[in-house]
């Protein structure tokens, strides 16, 4: 049986990380992961997100799916279309930014003109 200490150190230590998430990422790195959603993302999802090969990522859309849902999408692509996964090149906590970033400081908040 683990001692509650052990049992504390352990869960800090394995939780750390996960806490941590996009907060980790420093001000240069969140600025390359900028440019490289849409930069690359935007050759398929239209370099303002407005769609093109891919369907358009506007903020009140992706605001439909978790934070979860999109890094997994981000992450392992979807199967069976033209979405890539890109867990070779982004890490957790990238691709969480990318989602984070596309659910609420997104350049494109609607499809809809008023």
């Amino acid at each position: 049986m683990t001692s509650p200490v052990l049992r504390s150190l352990l869960f800090t230590t394995l939780a750390l990380p996960a806490l941590a998430g996009a907060d980790a990422l420093g001000p240069e790195r969140q600025a390359e992961l900028e440019t490289l959603l849409y930069q690359d993302c935007g050759s398929c999802h239209g370099m303002t997100l407005r769609g093109g090969l891919g369907p358009a990522l506007p903020r009140d859309r992706m605001q439909g799916f978790s934070a979860e849902a999109l890094t997994h999408i981000i992450r392992h692509g979807i199967p069976g279309s033209a979405m890539p996964g890109w867990k070779a090149l982004l890490s957790e906590a990238e691709a969480r930014w990318i989602a984070d970033h596309l659910r609420t400081d997104n350049r494109l908040e609607t499809l809809q003109r008023d």
